[in-house]
């Protein structure tokens, strides 16, 4: 009977996603436990009202943004500059909606300054740009990505700002709202742009040769390119879909607070999408990576963040205290310090039997 359950469980122990899940349902349980209505789900409205719903809608930007990082981390790459194109993207489409009162037959009515599917579209086609611009400066240049995305960084987020003339820029176009507050069928619609945006890469990685081409450049650029893959094209493709992605983001965000901050908007979003895509068990040197470990990376990283704000922490060490979580999750997951611990375990109770 052990015999045959050991191998189950090691298999269990070495999956990829075991580690992030289990580290999920305990920061669930802590927080149902410091929350009694923490599971509970109402129906008003016609959708679904409650803390985990509330989790789902809120990690939704960072679910989209991780997605992107996982495939820049791949391809070896880093990209630091997703916050800045989220204040970005988030400061276009505010511009371009705003919402100016007009009065129709006596009743005051906000407008777009633009037709809404256009600001969309001229909001992610910047955002795409971002991401394009720094894929050229890493695929065609040469500069190391953390440099040619440290630049966007800085100057995007000051591009943000100056678009915004230093200001909130408020959003009053009800439609608008839609994109990060509504629902569809009683859920969040953000989580369904996340989980159709999840599907679509998966189904690209994994029913066409691009996963393979990505796994296989981030382990030897060189060796790659000489194989006859496209290494350079397929890191600006990557690096503009982690823009693209970030755009989204940017896009919900502003329509959940319903205005664009160019100083605030994605401020260390960078940092958080990095850390959900390493819980999630992709390897930051480039080759192996985990689309549905993201997914649950970013869960972590937003139901922590939850837990933080519900048991009274106080926000000048709550980055603190989600390090901590984060770097004890990444030990369990390392193979080799399991080895370690392991070895110290039964290396005292093997010399006390000699003895």
């Amino acid at each position: 009977m052990s015999t045959s359950s050991e191998p189950l469980f090691k298999r269990l122990l070495s999956h990829s996603l075991f580690w992030p899940l289990v580290t999920l349902a305990l920061i669930l349980v802590v927080n149902a436990s410091l929350n009694q209505g923490f599971w509970v789900l109402q129906w008003r409205d016609g959708h679904l009202y409650g803390s985990l719903i509330d989790i789902l809608n809120r990690s939704a930007p960072l679910m989209l943004v991780a997605l992107g990082m996982t495939l820049v981390i791949a391809t070896r790459g880093i990209d630091i500059s997703v916050g800045a194109v989220v204040a970005i993207s988030a400061s276009v489409a505010a511009l371009m909606i705003g919402g100016t009162l007009v009065i129709n037959n006596g009743v005051p009515t906000h407008v777009s300054r633009f037709p809404m599917p256009l600001a969309i579209v001229c909001a992610l086609l910047v955002a795409l740009f971002c991401g394009l611009w720094n894929g050229l400066l890493v695929a065609k240049i040469g500069l190391q990505p953390i440099i040619a995305t440290l630049i966007l960084m800085v100057a995007g987020r000051g591009i943000a700002q100056l678009a915004t003339g230093g200001q909130i820029v408020t959003v009053y176009y009800a439609p608008y709202f839609y994109i990060g507050n509504g629902f569809l069928w009683g859920l969040p619609f953000a989580l369904f742009i996340a989980g159709g945006t999840f599907l679509a890469v998966h189904l690209l990685v994994t029913r066409t040769a691009l996963g393979m081409f990505i796994q296989a450049i981030g382990i030897n650029p060189a060796a790659a390119r000489l194989a006859g893959v496209r290494e350079r094209l397929i890191t600006v493709c990557v690096y503009a879909f982690c823009g693209l992605t970030a755009g989204i983001a940017g896009l919900i965000i502003s329509s959940n607070v319903k205005s664009a901050d160019g100083n605030n908007a994605g401020n260390l979003m960078e940092l958080d999408a990095i850390l959900a895509v390493t819980l999630g068990g992709t390897l930051l040197s480039g080759g192996r990576f985990n689309l549905a470990g993201t997914m649950v990376g970013a869960l972590i990283i937003q139901t922590l963040t939850s837990t933080i704000y519900s048991i009274g922490v106080p926000p000048e060490i709550n980055l603190v205290v989600k390090a901590v979580v984060v770097f004890v999750v990444m030990l369990l997951q390392s193979a080799e310090f399991r080895r370690t611990v392991h070895g110290w375990v039964v290396r005292p109770a093997a010399t006390g039997g000699a003895v």
